[in-house]
């Protein structure tokens, strides 16, 4: 907080929340909106209270003024720091360079100061100068590359050192086009290997220690829900003190911070570790550790790829002894690292083997830890994942991972500062229980009677992460009292008239989806409805197998344009489709979230199939059987939960502006026929629904024939 702020007990007599919303929507030259209005004052109420809120906001709602507003305004009246958490670089971006901006110099009158704000990130994603001047130290990871492929990272390396240059910030993102992650490895450090302001010979020049300090003195810092897990899992803060944590895109939140909290073990990262540290320590430790990486190998390549139960004991050895080896070595670095304390370069790269080492021997730990319990006990789950194919740069690598991420947040967000969960897409199934109780957050009617939040705290869907909450806890400083919960949620609804703008049409006559590739008839219904649009297609598969198999197989049945996922960039690919009208556009994952094509250039998204996850994924199976075990139905409360997200984001790509209409066309009759339908319907936007192909088809042609 800038140090010329009020005193606390002296607080400015500041303007309410509608008028505040109102210069700031004023200043951005736009219109208030009814829903914006009842979010702004939903979360100001929030905030106020201390009770979380869940609230979703349809597209076009203006959600980030309906939060920035009461945040901005609380952060000024109370001297505080409020963090803004979102998933994508696109929507940070939006704030700092757009949203923040304008509304610090509309409310600055109101609020007699303008407001501060700043972003910030992991240190990896900041240029570090020392490495930038010293030079990374050997990387053993160059050995997992072809030499074309090194060569390319070195002409982007180079690109980097002309960049740091002229940039201001060191932000990797601010550096176009961007460089690979190998490339930027040699120039970035993790808060692990940084050597600290206080050694760092540039530690006054440091690009991640000014955002830090920026940080320090906002009212609004910007971050990322993977820093914000960060900052929950380890034993320093990361972000500066705050007492309001905003989470946009919160759909996402769970996803992110199982990410954070995931763990891997191949042969080759134990390699990595050992060379890293051989010049360092006596060699016959680092051979121990290395001789250990090559027992690995062997027997993840004779262990059946997918989740793993029960461990294997001559696996369970081989684990013991790449502890041990870990152990020994990252003890002996240390004590080399002691004695050199003034030589930032050797203590430079004695900070990036000893990160490795101590990673490798934490990774061990976790996993033999893993298999203490009886299933039903434990809260992690193990498997082992082996690439598609053997040309696969990815390694095969041992995986673990949080059965759930609620008992973490329950602990470590929403018991320490209140919490605004904010989305296009949270109530599912018409409800937003499912989402909270992955979040940590009781029932909504155990959270309105607040002598029984801590029993309902403990609900059967999120029993298995409490383990994680509590070593947090202790990380931090000890195991504090939970207190009971309360939140609440809030649909604000859209400014579309969805059953006037969109029509949903459900192929309830087609076979239900095989494991063979898309059915025949799929393609011609297909093909079908992308005449009947004149192009203008948004195709969302469930696999890139699939989105593949019907790009090749209607490039010869079409006369319109047809991009895959694959043939481009992404972003390139989005750019080639908004700008042609009749262009159609195939993909999967990431286009059923990031796409955002307003106007004529997208008139009719398809979705291939309910997109539950895969029956033998590791970490969503092993949810649905702990959930089971504790009573719940684990299908429903992960794999339709899963399936619902996705659907509701794939289906909310096509009205994107006040004018947009169009048909969003599900192939998959299950959305009409199976028992969970219902569930699955009523997560989707409130579309006219038909189940007739030519009241689908009649309706794109009309809008191909206007234009």
């Amino acid at each position: 907080m800038p140090d010329d702020l009020l005193d606390s007990a002296d607080k400015p007599d500041l303007p309410d929340i509608s008028t505040l919303l109102a210069a700031a929507v004023s200043g951005v030259g736009g219109a208030e909106r009814p829903g914006q209005v009842k979010m702004a004052e939903a979360v100001a109420h929030g905030i106020d209270s201390g009770e979380h809120l869940a609230v979703q906001a349809g597209t076009g709602t203006g959600k980030s003024l309906a939060y920035l507003v009461p945040a901005v305004r609380h952060a000024v009246a109370e001297n505080a720091c409020v963090v803004v958490s979102t998933a994508t670089i696109a929507l940070q971006r939006q704030l700092i360079d757009r949203d923040l901006p304008r509304l610090a110099e509309s409310l600055k009158p109101l609020l007699g100061r303008e407001p501060v704000f700043a972003i910030l990130k992991g240190r990896r994603n900041y240029l570090c100068l020392h490495r930038l001047q010293s030079g990374a130290p050997e990387d053993p990871d160059d050995l997992l590359f072809d030499p074309q492929a090194v060569s390319a990272a070195g002409r982007q390396v180079q690109r980097i050192h002309e960049w740091a240059e002229s940039t201001e910030t060191g932000d990797r993102d601010e550096l176009v086009p961007g460089v690979g992650e190998q490339a930027w490895r040699q120039v970035a450090v993790s808060a692990k290997e940084c050597l600290g302001a206080q050694r760092c010979p540039y530690g006054t020049e440091c690009f991640a220690e000014r955002a830090r300090d920026e940080a320090g003195d906002a009212d609004v810092v910007v971050t990322n829900h993977a820093l914000l897990a960060i900052d929950a899992l380890e034993e320093f803060n990361v972000l500066p003190e705050h007492d309001v944590v905003i989470i946009d895109e919160a759909h996402e939140l769970v996803d992110r911070v199982t990410s954070v909290a995931t763990a891997e073990l191949s042969a080759s990262a134990v390699e990595i570790a050992a060379r890293r540290c051989g010049r360092l320590i006596e060699d016959d430790l680092a051979d121990r550790l290395k001789e250990a990486g090559e027992a690995l190998q062997p027997m993840l390549a004779d262990t059946r790829a997918g989740r793993m139960d029960v461990l294997p004991q001559a696996l369970g050895v081989s684990l013991v002894a790449i502890r041990d080896a870990a152990y020994s070595c990252a003890t002996a670095l240390r004590a080399t690292l002691k004695a050199t304390e003034d030589d930032a370069e050797r203590l430079g790269a004695g900070r990036a083997a000893l990160t490795s080492l101590e990673e490798i021997h934490d990774t061990a730990v976790r996993f033999l830890e893993s298999f203490e319990d009886d299933i039903a006990s434990r809260h992690d789950v193990v498997w082992l994942d082996k690439p598609f194919t053997e040309d696969s740069r990815r390694p095969t690598a041992l995986r673990v991972a949080p059965l759930g991420v609620g008992g973490l947040l329950r602990e470590r967000l929403f018991q320490r500062r209140t919490t605004v969960l904010t989305s296009a897409t949270l109530s599912l199934g018409g409800s937003f229980e499912p989402l909270a109780r992955q979040w940590g957050l009781p029932p909504l009617d155990a959270a309105a009677k607040a002598a029984d939040n801590a029993a309902s705290a403990n609900d059967a869907d999120s029993t298995n992460d409490d383990k994680a909450a509590k070593d947090a806890a202790n990380a931090k400083g000890g195991e504090s009292k939970e207190k009971p919960l309360t939140w609440s949620g809030l649909d604000v609804g859209s400014p579309f008239d969805h059953a006037r703008s969109g029509i949903l049409y459900i192929a309830r006559g087609l076979p239900s989806p095989g494991r063979d590739g898309l059915p025949e008839a799929y393609l011609t219904e297909l093909s079908e409805l992308i005449a009947a649009a004149g192009g203008r297609t948004l195709g969302l598969f469930s696999s890139m197998r699939a989105a593949k198999q019907a790009a090749e197989a209607l490039r010869s049945r079409i006369e319109q344009p047809l991009l895959c996922q694959g043939d481009d960039t992404t972003s390139q690919l989005v750019k080639q489709f908004a700008e042609d009208d009749a262009t159609c556009l195939f993909g999967t994952l990431s286009l059923w979230q990031g796409v955002d094509v307003p106007g004529p250039s997208l008139r009719l998204v398809v979705i291939d199939r309910i997109p539950f996850p895969r029956p033998d994924d590791p970490l969503s199976s092993a949810r649905q059987r702990a959930i089971a075990a504790g009573g719940g139905n684990g299908f429903m409360a992960v794999a339709a939960t899963n399936a619902a997200l996705l659907l509701a984001q794939g289906a909310g790509r096509l009205l994107r502006g006040m004018t947009d209409r169009g048909v969003v066309a599900i192939l998959d009759p299950r959305l009409a026929t199976a028992r969970y339908g219902s569930f699955l319907r009523a997560s989707l936007p409130p579309f006219w629904t038909t189940y007739d192909a030519e009241t689908a088809k009649g309706a794109l042609r009309r809008l191909d024939a206007a234009g």
